[in-house]
């Protein structure tokens, strides 16, 4: 009783220290133990902290890859698309010329351009297609959108008020089978009326220019031309709306807000604005979807393997009772088991986490130059728009895959750490 009293008191005294001390011992001698029972509980052991390791890289991996291509699909649908787009929200169109003086106060805004927006059907040969007919001022458009300036054939200068040129995306421009130089009929849906009734409106263009952006959206429905050109031939409004450029896209949201409640009331009850987010919400939406479903997905690795902890932690408790019936007789609490037995497994869920997470960035981060050390090209050339594999890490989520594998391997601890608890150190002793 003396014995048990003194044992009780040292290890109520600083009970976290014994407990990781025996939990951290029955994980070394267990690798080191000869006997084939040990060998084989050392074994399934070493089996889930691989088996974490691997689902937390794969995870960080498929994840980094995922964000860079959207990152990337971002960055060339950027390139056409406006950070923001300012709209008139009645069909009265508003002083244009007031709203692009007062847009200029705006610290974080870089251009603004003025832009007509219409649909016509495009007729090249015996070939047609539908389009988007974008009326723009070359002299402006090109602070607001890179593929103006970056045009795989021609110059923007070449769109001149009445020359009536036109600039193509690079599928459309391949659709409709024309090159720079051809001639392209423009049919507008705005017909003339005439006696033998109504009349589409036809023009013919010159294919000045060819812009490819990545984005096939964009390069197989988007024609550019003068605005000046488009008021002609349409008839309508000279500016249907504002394209704005901001010095940090990611800032578009805030600043189309500040840009709006910055206006006179006048003319911001006239305006709508909607950043690039907006513009292609159903994309992004789907992105994130997909991403959430490929994280449940591969976080079932990690649940497999945290099972595998289970199991091992299991065999380790029946391997043990007769340890854990001495701790009991001399003053060891239920709690105190279980807190051993949840150490020892908690140390290989981190062992397992940490060790995915160092390979998974560092493979996340050299993951192109490794395929390309190895002669292996995952994305043939001419097949896609790129042809290396983008990606891009991100802190929050190497922190979230982290949080969740350890989380995960907490939980598989629980149920093999009371069982250890709840073990009769009568019964167990009695039959040593």
């Amino acid at each position: 009783c003396t014995a048990r009293s003194l044992s009780g008191r040292l290890w109520h005294t600083r009970p976290m220290q014994y407990e990781f001390k025996i939990g951290w011992r029955y994980i070394r001698s267990r690798a080191g133990s000869q006997g084939e029972r040990n060998a084989f509980v050392s074994f399934i052991s070493m089996a889930s902290i691989i088996g974490i390791a691997l689902g937390v890289a794969a995870l960080i991996v498929v994840l980094s890859v995922m964000n860079g291509f959207q990152k990337e699909v971002r960055d060339r649908m950027l390139s056409v698309v406006s950070h923001i787009e300012i709209l008139a929200a009645s069909p009265t169109p508003p002083d244009w010329n007031a709203v692009m003086q007062s847009l200029g106060r705006h610290p974080k805004l870089v251009a603004a351009a003025p832009y007509a927006l219409a649909q016509a059907m495009l007729s090249g040969g015996d070939q047609m297609r539908g389009a988007v007919i974008r009326g723009i001022d070359p002299a402006l458009e090109g602070g607001v959108a890179d593929a103006i300036r970056t045009l795989r054939v021609g110059q923007a200068s070449d769109l001149q008020p009445g020359s009536f040129n036109m600039i193509l995306g690079a599928d459309l421009a391949r659709a409709l089978r024309v090159r720079v130089g051809d001639k392209v009929v423009v049919i507008a849906p705005q017909g003339n009326f005439t006696p033998a009734g109504v009349i589409p409106r036809l023009k013919q263009f010159t294919v000045s220019g060819i812009f490819e952006s990545g984005h096939f959206e964009y390069d197989s429905a988007l024609a550019m031309i003068h605005r000046d050109d488009a008021l002609r031939l349409f008839r309508e409004a000279a500016v249907t709306g504002l394209r704005l450029r901001v010095s940090d896209p990611l800032d578009a949201p805030q600043v189309a807000r500040e840009v709006l409640a910055a206006l006179p009331a006048v003319l911001a009850d006239q305006l709508v604005a909607r950043d690039w987010g907006q513009i292609n919400r159903n994309w992004f939406a789907a992105v994130q979807v997909e991403k959430r479903i490929m994280f449940v997905i591969l976080t079932l690795i990690i649940a497999v393997a945290s099972f595998n902890l289970v199991s091992s932690l299991v065999m380790t408790v029946t391997d043990k009772r007769a340890d854990i019936a001495i701790l009991r007789t001399l003053g060891a609490s239920p709690a105190s088991i279980m807190k051993i037995f949840m150490v020892q497994g908690a140390i290989a869920g981190l062992g397992g986490t940490a060790l995915g997470l160092v390979g998974g960035v560092l493979f996340a981060s050299n993951v192109d130059a490794i395929y390309s050390a190895l002669g292996l090209q995952l994305i043939p050339k001419g097949l896609y728009f790129i042809d290396y594999l983008p990606t891009d890490l991100r802190a929050g989520d190497v922190v979230a895959i982290g949080i969740t594998a350890v989380v995960l391997a907490i939980l598989a601890t629980l149920y093999p750490s009371w069982r250890a608890s709840r073990i009769n150190p009568v019964e167990c002793l009695r039959h040593e």
